[in-house]
């Protein structure tokens, strides 16, 4: 009960920033429509700037990210986010309000036509992603730290770094020994490391103040480059038992040659494997955090129906709010599973079959896996 009560009280204090927003934002609604489409996939989406807060008076607090740009006529070009806001141009650079390149920095020709240049600023999604892998290498070295100044055996950590321990050992064990096989001592560090960075990134991402609350694993960007590292520690590391299961399989040979049907299913089989692992993280985050937004716009959508029913209808929506925060805490535990337990089946399974068949321990975690 009183962790129920303890996660309540947690997403009642995560979702009070967008409350206040939302109740500030509504005195204005009256007076002017608000386009809830571009509201949701303005903060799910990517920025140049971090939007924090806009006060009573209309004045926004934002943090100005760094523009980096190179340009092939005039070089290379830095300068703060904030020349560019509001359909600004510095030095003939702006966003596209419109087009292919709608909201990324293009550069006005003297012919009058936008080219997107270069581009390698720190956005809202990259400044979050580097304050995410700070969080997750201070969590890490917080239990490095300890037992480097407890060297006895029988010396076990408590606190945070107790739980950080527990929570190593249960994925080691639970989850990469078991699908990995005899070989998981050389990819623990790697599958760990995916799963604690997908895991913080989740939870810092339910958090609606800076410098948490990017959207990171809810980007498809960054989605891609995990499913590469995932794609590139299967197939690197793969044995020969693999490769021959994917250019020779153990199938008739009509199926094989001199058409090599199997060996394009299975190729294509190579590809999907990161390519669902990439869409399923994306997709889910994604969705949590646009049902919460979604939510949140009923407040808006409701002030011209009156004060009973926006007060009835807001009450409706801090309560939904704080229940989808819940489920959203246990989704960001469940995609850093699963994520992590599918790319240790993948590698467990390109490690081929060389100290005998897989354990029959690890089809029954599978299965139960697959079934949850």
């Amino acid at each position: 009960m009183r962790r129920i009560v303890t996660l309540l009280l947690l997403a009642t204090v995560l979702m009070a920033p967008f409350t206040v927003n939302a109740k500030e934002a509504a005195a204005d609604t009256a007076s002017s429509d608000l386009n809830f489409k571009e509201i949701v996939l303005e903060h799910i989406g990517d920025s140049y700037w971090w939007h924090i807060v806009t006060t009573k008076s209309g004045k926004e607090i934002v943090v100005h990210l760094p523009v980096i740009v190179r340009s092939k006529s005039t070089g290379g070009h830095c300068f703060s986010s904030s020349h560019i806001m509001h359909g600004a141009e510095y030095q003939g650079f702006s966003i596209a309000v419109d087009g292919k390149h709608k909201g990324k920095i293009v550069e006005k020709q003297p012919d009058g036509t936008l080219v997107k240049p270069l581009d390698i600023s720190i956005t809202k999604t990259a400044l979050g992603l580097m304050f995410n892998a700070l969080v997750v290498i201070i969590i890490i070295m917080i239990p490095s730290l300890w037992y480097r100044r407890h060297t006895k055996l029988e010396d076990t950590p408590h606190g945070f770094a107790g739980i950080i321990e527990w929570l190593i050992v249960s994925i080691l064990d639970g989850v990469i020994k078991p699908c990995v096989g005899p070989h998981y001592r050389k990819f623990a560090p790697f599958l760990l490391t995916l799963f604690f960075f997908i895991f913080i990134s989740n939870i810092l991402g339910l958090i609606p103040l800076f410098p948490a609350g990017a959207n990171v694993t809810g980007n498809i960007a960054i989605t891609f480059v995990l499913a590469l590292a995932a794609f590139i520690a299967i197939n690197i590391f793969g044995t020969k038992e693999h490769y021959k299961s994917i250019f020779w399989p153990d199938v008739p040979i009509f199926l094989k040659a001199p058409l090599p049907i199997m060996q394009i299913i299975e190729f294509m089989g190579m590809l999907t494997k990161p390519f669902a692992l990439m869409v399923r993280l994306f997709a889910n985050i994604m969705a949590g955090h646009s049902i919460i937004l979604i939510i949140t716009c009923i407040i808006f959508a409701t002030v011209k129906s009156g004060a009973a029913v926006n007060t009835t209808m807001t009450g409706i929506s801090l309560f939904l709010m704080v229940f989808m925060n819940i489920l959203e805490l246990l989704v960001a535990f469940i995609q850093a599973y699963v994520f992590t337990m599918l790319t240790s089946l993948f590698i467990g399974f390109a490690q081929g079959e060389e100290e005998g068949t897989k354990p029959k321990r690890t089809k029954k975690i599978i299965t139960n896996n697959l079934k949850n």
